[in-house]
């Protein structure tokens, strides 16, 4: 009996019922969109390789048009390491944070194999015309949220010039990080809430330069991918020496709405 009076009561209907299911249905589209529209954060490198100058050539061109095909996507970069090359205007390989919407789909086009079909610029009698090289995407372990919850502060005397008032008053803040042993002291204004805001903005910065940092250093010691270039079945293809591409990078339109649709039904 307690089954079906379950069932019964479960087919009443509200007559708000259909009002709040709709305003659930247009709450989950809000946030399925938030949610694919959520920025992160990836790390790639472009390497030559093993190869020769010519390939460390390449990769110094394909930099360019990769940092230009940013711009449109409002993708931010910072370039963390740089090796280069033994020619000048050559790169052996560069590591770089990318940070934006839709990384995922803007990378498709790009992560794996790069060929460039041209006469070597150091060797004029060389017959090779085709140059590989590669773009990968690097584990991203050093890069975590600071959140300022995991933050200390101290108060303290100001010192310097101010007069008794400086000296009486704890309006200093020290802010410290535990995890990474960093702090910051401000005693810029007479305010201690406003010298704790100031605080943790420096310390924010602070701790994402010491990220960069570590990872920077963990990217000197990756030769992993110098060594995993593979010919043959090219992501990008590139011809001549204004670098003009062999086939027209695709239209991500349908991909993104498919992407969108998908998250709609699982919401």
């Amino acid at each position: 009996m307690l089954d079906v009076e379950l069932i019964s009561i479960s087919k009443i209907q509200n007559p708000k019922s259909k009002i709040q299911n709709s305003k659930f249905k247009t709450q989950s589209r809000d946030f399925g969109t938030k949610l694919y529209k959520m920025k992160t954060k990836k790390i790639i490198q472009i390497t030559a390789g093993r190869g020769p100058n010519e390939c460390s050539y390449v990769v110094a061109k394909v930099l360019k048009v990769f940092l230009k095909e940013l711009a449109p996507e409002a993708i931010e970069y910072t370039i963390l390491n740089k090796i280069n090359g033994y020619e000048n205007g050559t790169i052996q390989s560069v590591t770089i944070v990318l940070e934006g919407l839709e990384l995922e789909i803007f990378l498709q086009s790009w992560l794996g194999t790069i060929l460039w079909i041209g006469r070597s610029t150091f060797r004029k009698n060389h017959k090779r015309k085709n140059w590989f090289i590669a773009m990968f995407e690097l584990p991203n372990n050093s890069i975590v949220e600071i959140n300022e919850r995991d933050f200390q502060f101290q108060t303290m005397r100001s010192s310097g010039a101010g007069g008794q008032h400086v000296n009486k008053v704890s309006s200093a803040v020290r802010a410290t990080y535990p995890k990474y042993g960093i702090s910051v002291t401000v005693m810029d204004t007479r305010s201690q809430h406003q010298n704790k805001r100031i605080a943790i903005e420096r310390l924010k910065q602070k701790c994402k330069q010491w990220q960069l940092e570590k990872l920077s250093k963990d990217v000197k010691n990756e030769w992993t991918n110098h060594l995993g270039i593979q010919r043959g079945n090219p992501v990008r293809v590139f011809k001549g020496f204004n670098f003009k591409k062999d086939k027209k990078v695709k239209s991500f339109k349908k991909q993104r709405n498919a992407l969108k649709n998908d998250l709609r039904k699982l919401i």
